[in-house]
């Protein structure tokens, strides 16, 4: 049982290791914006699923991007340009997420926003 803790410890570790990275803060602050949103606008309980949803998996692959460009990093630590497209890929898929998650936020906050006006 102490190891299934310890996994946990490690865990934390790493996100705390990622908090040390400009764009997961970005992305943070972001997910904090739309928090704070979803209070004022007070959304129905499917669209803070959604929300919730969409932020994890930013922040879960802002992580997972970090990671991989630190194992490149060790792999291949000269320039090598297959390293450069392994890096490029992931923050694509950061960069993909981002925007989706954007335009879900868009279409749930609009009305809302529209109403501001």
């Amino acid at each position: 049982m102490s190891d299934f803790f310890k996994s946990f410890g490690y865990a934390i570790n790493g996100i705390k290791q990622s908090l040390s990275q400009r764009n997961i803060k970005i992305q943070i602050v972001i997910a904090v914006i739309a928090i704070v949103l979803g209070f004022i606008f007070t959304i129905r309980p499917g669209e803070w699923c959604i929300i919730l949803l969409c932020i994890g998996m930013v922040l879960s692959l802002e992580i997972t991007n970090t990671a991989l460009e630190h194992l490149v990093d060790l792999v291949s630590p000269d320039y090598n340009e297959k390293a450069g497209k392994i890096k490029d890929l992931a923050a694509g898929a950061v960069l993909v997420a981002s925007i989706f998650s954007a335009i879900i936020g868009l279409i749930i906050f609009w009305k809302h926003l529209l109403s501001l006006l």
